[in-house]
C-alpha cells in the first residue's frame, strides 16, 4: 500500500495506519516526529506490531532487500553524524538519531527472519557493500565543505531513500516488511521536507536528482 499524504503530520500518520487506536492493550504510535521534522520509529511498538503478522517464507529478493536497506539506513545515519560534528544546528543531530531507529527497525526484521546482519562486526563508517562505502565516503567529504553542502547532501540522501524504498517494495510481499517500509517512506518524506526548509532558511536552493520534480514539490509543500 502506498501512503497518500495529506496536510498535517497527524493526519498523514493516521492515514498510513501509524497511529494506534486508544486502549490500554494497543501499542504506541510507530512514528514520532520532533520539532525539526526528525521522524523516529518506536522499536518497542514495532516489535509488538510485526509479531502480529504471520512469519511467511522469505524470498531471496526480500532477503536482499532487507540487507540493502540495512546498509542504506546505516549509511544515512553515519553521514548525518559526521555533519553533526561539523555544523552546530539541531537538524543533523536529530535526524541522525532518527536514522538510528530506522536502521534498527530493519535489524528487527533481519532477526525475525534469522538473516545475517551485513553490518555485523563492522566499525562505524564501514560497510560490507563497496557501493555504500564509496557513497558514504563521498557524501561525508562533501558535507564538510559548507553548511549548504551538508544540507544538500541531506536532501540527496532522503531522495535516495524515497526512491529506493519504492523500488524495493516492488520485490516484497510479506506484510510485516511492507509495514516497516511504509514507515521508512513516511520518515524519509518528513526528513526531505525538513532539510529543504532548513536549506531555504540558509539561503540555498535545490533541484532534485533522484525523484521527479513534481513528486519533490508535492513532498516539500506538505501534500
Amino acid at each position: 500500500m502506498k501512503v497518500r499524504w495529506v496536510h498535517g503530520v497527524f493526519a498523514a500518520l493516521l492515514a498510513a495506519g501509524m497511529v494506534a487506536c486508544s486502549g490500554d492493550d494497543m501499542p504506541a504510535p510507530l512514528l514520532s516526529v520532533d520539532s525539526v521534522g526528525a521522524t523516529s520509529i518506536n522499536l518497542e511498538s514495532l516489535g509488538k506490531v510485526v509479531a502480529t503478522y504471520p512469519l511467511d517464507p522469505l524470498s531471496a529478493d526480500e532477503a536482499a532487500s532487507l540487507a540493502f536497506l540495512r546498509e542504506g539506513e546505516q549509511m544515512a545515519q553515519g553521514v548525518f553524524l559526521s555533519s553533526k560534528g561539523r555544523w552546530a544546528i539541531p537538524i543533523f543531530r536529530n535526524i541522525a538519531d532518527s536514522e538510528a531507529t530506522h536502521s534498527a527497525a530493519i535489524k528487527v526484521l533481519l532477526d525475525r527472519y534469522q538473516q545475517a546482519d551485513p553490518l555485523a562486526g563492522l566499525s562505524d563508517g564501514t560497510f560490507k557493500t563497496s557501493a555504500f562505502q564509496s557513497l558514504y565516503d563521498s557524501l561525508v567529504a562533501t558535507s564538510q565543505v559548507s553548511l549548504i553542502e551538508a544540507l544538500t547532501v541531506g536532501l540527496e540522501i532522503e531522495e535516495l531513500g524515497i526512491r529506493d524504498i519504492i523500488a524495493q517494495k516492488e520485490n516484497v510481499d510479506n506484510p510485516d516488511i511492507l509495514k516497516v517500509y511504509d514507515n521508512l517512506h513516511a520518515a524519509s518524506r518528513n526528513h526531505l521536507r525538513a532539510f529543504m526548509k532548513t536549506l531555504v532558511l540558509q539561503g540555498g536552493s535545490y533541484v532534485p536528482k533522484y525523484i521527479p520534480q513534481s513528486e519533490f514539490n508535492a513532498i516539500v509543500s506538505g501534500a
